[in-house]
């Protein structure tokens, strides 16, 4: 299957979000409170806004909160993540900062349950984190023995690898070139 992703990216770029509501005692904390950006959010600009019949401006989502996916083992998959992608999980105390993102564009797309996009037909998500340095995160990776498969072809919106996570799961990667790169 060929994969547009220039044209899905510039379709999809737009701010997806969710709110999530967990037990205190699912991950020691309250989900629900958001953390705010320190800076102002840039203004919306036109084609950023959706109107409702009446002429009602549409509330959006924000960002992406969270991602809170099923593991085998969670405390292995947990330790995983953060010491070969530098992701810190979800703090225990209110005292603690969570992860922090730097800003630019992310993609969100359903996929047809038949689509290969993922690798593995049982895997029904994949993440793709934005990174810096394509050729010194696949190093890293691969000096810890993580396989990494670097796409051969540039694309305008830049450069991908993809590898999996202790339990398979897709993770892809994306350095960002032009206007999608963060400034």
């Amino acid at each position: 299957m060929r994969f547009q992703r220039r044209q899905l990216l510039r379709i999809l770029s737009f701010v997806f979000g969710s709110s999530f509501i967990l037990r205190r005692n699912q991950l020691g904390i309250a989900a629900q409170t958001a953390i705010q950006p320190r800076t102002s959010p840039p203004p919306a600009r036109a084609a950023d806004r959706h109107e409702f019949a009446g002429g009602t401006e549409m509330e959006k989502v924000t960002g992406i909160g969270g991602l809170f996916f099923r593991a085998h083992d969670p405390k292995a998959l947990g330790s995983w993540y953060p010491q070969h992608l530098g992701i810190a999980l979800t703090p225990s105390s209110y005292e603690e900062s969570p992860w922090q993102q730097e800003a630019g564009p992310t993609a969100f797309a359903p996929f047809a349950e038949t689509s290969d996009y993922f690798g593995d037909a049982h895997k029904v998500w994949m993440v793709n984190f934005r990174v810096r340095d394509l050729d010194k995160m696949a190093a890293q990776l691969r000096a810890a023995g993580i396989v990494v498969e670097i796409d051969p072809q540039s694309y305008p919106n830049g450069r991908f690898a993809r590898l999996h996570d202790p339990e398979g799961n897709p993770i892809e990667l994306w350095q960002p070139t032009g206007r999608d790169a963060p400034h």
